[in-house]
């Protein structure tokens, strides 16, 4: 039998401490996103309202991008731009789609790539991403994290009333059972929660972690639910009730629009959800403007108690923290209530980036540069040195936390593909840090007030009517997608100069005096369109109550 010699002993085992040095060296990430949230909702953004100490700090300690952009205003589509880093031209998935993320290109999305890079990788809350074969009911998403703690759509305020994977939680409101489940994969001392899916029972401390924080809050629907029971926090029934709260900015109550912001017969306002008609009275505005400002402080909360546990547990050191939000809500401003437009109120997000090993000098820094929620990926592979997939079409934006001069994009490309009969038209915009340009098509969709009626009128379920989507809206979603790059030409264009009017309240694109301007936004939409949609064809899976009448559409 060969013996090792002391010599070749000691240099094993100096090559194992290397090992787990490395690995203990590579940052963990805490990736946040919040629900609905638009950009001036917390106090480091200019709320002097709405109270949110945990969040401020973090900015106090990291870097603020104030001029954040995600790439569709509406809650599907964003999130997957998030995941795999593509615009949603790109991807291909909305709820009007009629498709699901292809496996294949789900091994390209952020957690999978970082798995396979070595990290321990969890996803807490809601996932609104139909992921695979069969979308929600694929099995995919959940198999493709260490540690489970979600529910597929919504899971309102009260989670455990819609998710049995919740019902073990010891708290009954979203923040609450989150910040239950975030100790749950922290600390392996902590109270293990029996519906999380688990490869392994604790958290290996050898490897470093991403954990993906997924709110339903502040989202309208989420905040809908919330009932003031007897057992809510304090935050969830008194907080705000007291204060005289303001109405917004060129806020106009439904009954006191006398030219809408948008032609009629391109924004059917008629048509909208019902969900968002908080927004025509003052009385409702304010009730869910409190309830959001609740669920922001529950969040707060969360942040909180998040960041104390890291530093209880003595990781805190070297674990970045990054914080967005999947969209923005209107809420009566201009008239307008709800999502998936591209004005600033929908497409502007906070971000925060907070690494701990940045010098004291770049703490609070705050940066101008136009980033997209796409270059949220590439940031956290960079931080990680984890090599960057050719997919991606976000950039890296790591090196702005040090630097906040430089410069990432000339132009923002946002879009709205969910035109449906909500009532919602098809748009486009490009802008850059003075300047917006956005284009709409004509609305050909039917009218869900005259769907209501006749589901009624033959005693057939409302929703069914409404949210059923079927295999001939897929060759329909992509049309949305395809005519504009096939030379289908706008009939509304809206040109804004931010710089001088950063609440789009004067359309110039009809002005003689900003042709040549106009012309100038044309031509840059022109480039970003091509790059937004860039080369082949979307790697989706049919998806629709057609294919999977049981796929939890």
């Amino acid at each position: 039998m060969k013996f090792l010699s002391k010599k070749n002993v000691l240099q094993l085992l100096l090559v194992g401490l290397s090992i787990s040095y490395v690995a203990q060296e590579k940052p963990n990430i805490v990736f946040i996103l919040t629900d609905d949230q638009s950009y001036g909702m917390m106090g480091a953004t200019g709320n002097n309202i709405v109270q949110t100490p945990n969040i401020d700090q973090l900015a106090k300690e990291g870097t603020l991008f104030t001029n954040t952009h995600i790439t569709s205003a509406i809650c599907t589509p964003s999130r997957i731009s998030i995941l795999l880093s593509q615009y949603e031209r790109k991807h291909g998935v909305n709820f009007n789609s009629g498709t699901s993320v292809s496996d294949e290109a789900w091994q390209k999305s952020y957690p999978v790539v970082m798995r396979n890079a070595g990290y321990y990788t969890g996803w807490i809350g809601k996932n609104h991403a139909p992921i695979g074969e069969g979308g929600y009911t694929s099995g995919l998403m959940e198999k493709s994290f260490d540690y489970w703690y979600a529910g597929h759509g919504h899971i309102r305020f009260y989670p455990k009333q819609v998710h049995e994977i919740f019902n073990d939680a010891i708290a009954h409101t979203q923040p609450e059972i989150i910040n239950e489940s975030v100790d749950d994969f922290l600390d392996p001392n902590a109270r293990k929660l029996k519906g999380a899916v688990k490869f392994l029972e604790v958290r290996p401390k050898d490897k470093p972690f991403l954990l993906s924080i997924n709110f339903n809050l502040p989202h309208g629907a989420g905040t809908s639910t919330m009932q003031l029971k007897k057992n809510d926090d304090d935050i969830y029934k008194t907080l705000y009730r007291d204060l005289d709260i303001p109405l917004p900015k060129n806020y106009i109550a439904k009954k006191d629009i006398k030219t809408p912001k948008l032609p009629a017969d391109l924004l059917r306002t008629e048509d909208r959800q019902t969900g968002y008609n908080h927004s025509d009275t003052p009385e409702g505005f304010k009730e869910r403007y409190i309830r959001q400002m609740q669920a922001m402080t529950g969040i707060d909360r969360m942040i909180g108690n998040l960041r104390a546990k890291l530093k209880e547990l003595k990781i805190d050191k070297n674990t970045i923290i990054i914080f967005t939000s999947d969209h923005g809500l209107f809420m009566g401003e201009q008239g307008l209530g709800g999502k998936a437009l591209c004005y600033e109120k929908t497409t502007h997000v906070p971000l925060i980036i907070m690494n701990p090993k940045v010098k004291r000098k770049h703490k609070g820094l705050k940066t101008d540069a136009l980033v997209q929620s796409i270059d949220v990926a590439p940031t956290i592979l960079t931080f990680a040195g984890v090599q960057v997939p050719e997919e991606f079409q976000g950039k890296d934006i790591s090196h702005l936390t040090e630097d906040s001069s430089k410069e990432i994009r000339k132009y923002v490309f946002t879009e709205n593909l969910w035109s449906t009969h909500f009532g919602n038209p098809k748009c486009e915009a490009v802008q850059t840090k003075d300047w917006k340009y956005i284009r709409y098509y004509k609305n050909t969709t039917r009218s869900a007030s005259k769907e209501i009626e006749v589901a009624k009128s033959i005693g057939m379920p409302v929703n069914k009517m409404l949210y059923a989507v079927h295999d001939p809206d897929i060759a329909y979603y992509r049309s949305l997608s395809d005519s504009s790059l096939e030379g289908e030409e706008p009939v509304y264009e809206e040109l804004y100069h931010l710089k001088n009017d950063a609440n789009e309240l004067t359309n110039l694109a009809y002005e003689k005096q900003y042709q040549a301007k106009l012309a100038e936004m044309r031509a840059a939409w022109q480039v970003e369109i091509k790059a937004a949609r860039g080369v082949g064809k979307p790697k989706v899976l049919r998806y629709t109550n057609d294919s999977h009448p049981n796929g939890g559409h």
